[in-house]
């Protein structure tokens, strides 16, 4: 179950919210007393409530905006429960002062926003200690293991425990809770009003990761990155999943670059089946698998490893999605050799993307030419795969047939950069941006400007993300419909 936060200055705002979400499926809302201004009149607030309710009132120090003294409080939570609602939140400290009464039933909590201490067992030994029909504790995640020693707090509880890292380092707690066993999780309203760092919207939760659907069978999958919150990657494969009826979740994991290794070690106590790797751990994870396919040990770059066992498998479904693209976009008819053979590329940008396109390239037959901000990037790629690299300054003078911008430059919010002048492109070339947010970035504006033949990167993505999911699940992707899912995602993006 999903319990959808409220925080609204007048009684009448959040009487509202209530009754939308109720119309919208949502089962279970808090209150959050101490955003109301004023006084507050909890009559108002709870006669003819279209659904049960959770009441908290925080004071700052506990996140919250109440300022108004601690007996207030006091005497407000008290009469929420002499008015019979269904949960009442209290803080740890004050548990004790508020005797059970009725039929409400008592969330004892602790918070944290700097860290995740380091002995979860013995504070939450002291919550339910308390007189607790529920355990919540809710703590600022600093590193992702803080995730695993979280969840598996959950699912070793023998009193129900709501269990959350806060922060975009937490947010799989959040999404995960229920399949650990936790009796509800907590979402927001709207993604402008959230109640607490790394909070999803309702919407996100019920329509994206499908939370109420989740239980101790589904299998977990996600993209690790850093930063990860951009990704398009959890809609377009929870959006196959769920076309698929498959019991399988896609969560995002941001790990920073430090901690990438210890998030692999906690792949197999979180259940993880499978992962896309993106940008910073595209090479960074080559080393740290068991297993490799050919195009990952000729790249030096992966972005998918299925688990099995104790074996990370690696793949690199980049560079064929590349290719594909390409050639589909060049006219290549089928069983006919490829039109790139013999066609000089200039790449710009050497990372994993850059990499698995000018191995891609080199292997159909064309000339390869390596350039990056960083010159030592480039010289160690063209080093690495015996082709010509030049330096960044000089990027307009390389005569090419295909162009590549395989940097993240033009990607949202960064939409009126570009990584090559227009007056330099020329009608007689292909154009290819990997990067796919937006689609149609300045570098393939300009582009189309000058008539030349273009390949956006939201075909590329949606070409590797369907490798991957078939190397998820097994089964045939349902392309058309991941397409359209990226292109509506990308759509309702405010440029």
């Amino acid at each position: 179950m999903i319990c959808v936060s409220i925080g609204r200055g007048r009684h009448r705002f959040m009487m509202a919210e209530h009754r939308h979400l109720v119309e919208q499926g949502a089962q279970l809302v808090e209150l959050r007393l101490d955003y109301i201004n004023g006084e507050v009149n909890l009559r108002r607030l709870l006669t003819d409530r279209p659904c049960p309710v959770v009441i908290a009132c925080r004071r700052e120090r506990d996140g919250g905006k109440w300022n108004k003294g601690e007996e207030k409080r006091l005497l407000l939570l008290r009469t929420a429960i002499a008015e019979g609602v269904e949960y009442i939140d209290l803080e740890e400290d004050i548990a004790a002062q508020i005797p059970r009464f009725g039929s409400t039933r008592r969330i004892v909590s602790y918070h944290d926003f700097h860290k995740t201490p380091d002995d979860l067992e013995a504070l939450h030994r002291h919550l339910a200690s308390l007189d607790a029909d529920i355990v919540k504790i809710s703590t600022m995640a600093n590193h992702p293991h803080d995730n695993v020693r979280m969840l598996q707090l959950i699912r070793q509880s023998k009193i129900p425990t709501i269990g959350i890292c806060m922060g975009e380092i937490g947010v799989p707690t959040r999404i995960l809770a229920g399949k650990y066993g936790a009796p509800f999780t907590y979402a927001t309203f709207h993604h402008e009003r959230a109640l607490a760092p790394g909070q999803l919207t309702f919407q996100q939760m019920k329509e994206i990761y499908r939370y109420d659907e989740l239980n101790e069978q589904t299998e977990v999958y996600g993209v690790v990155a850093d930063p990860v919150g951009h990704s398009l990657s959890p809609l377009i494969h929870n959006a196959a999943f769920k076309h698929l009826k498959l019991n399988k979740v896609y969560a995002p994991f941001r790990v920073p670059r430090e901690y990438l290794h210890h998030f692999l070690e906690d792949c197999q106590p979180l259940d993880i089946k499978g992962l896309s790797v993106t940008i910073p751990h595209k090479e960074a994870i080559v080393p740290k698998l068991t297993q490799a396919d050919g195009a990952v040990r000729g790249i030096g770059a992966c972005n998918t490893v299925i688990f099995e066992g104790a074996e990370r498998i690696g793949y690199n479904t980049d560079y064929r999605a590349a290719m594909e693209s390409l050639e589909e976009a060049m006219g290549i008819p089928p069983n006919t050799e490829s039109p790139l053979r013999g066609k000089t590329a200039l790449i710009l940008g050497s990372g994993g993307v850059g990499k698995a396109i000018a191995y891609g390239l080199l292997r159909r037959g064309a000339a390869v030419v390596v350039t990056d901000g960083i010159a030592e990037k480039a010289r160690q790629l063209a080093e690495q795969f015996q082709c010509r690299y030049a330096e960044w300054a000089v990027r307009h003078t390389v005569p090419a047939d295909i162009l590549v911008n395989a940097t993240p430059i033009g990607m949202h919010p960064n939409v009126d950069e570009t990584p090559f002048e227009r007056r330099h492109m020329k009608p007689s070339m292909v154009v290819f941006d990997a990067v796919y947010n937006p689609e149609n970035t300045l570098f393939i504006k300009d582009a189309r400007a000058q008539n030349c033949k273009v390949v956006t990167g939201l075909e590329m993505f949606v070409r590797q993300a369907a490798l991957q999911f078939k190397l998820f699940t097994g089964q045939e992707p349902p392309v058309e419909l991941m397409r359209d899912v990226v292109r509506r995602a990308i759509a309702a993006v405010k440029y």
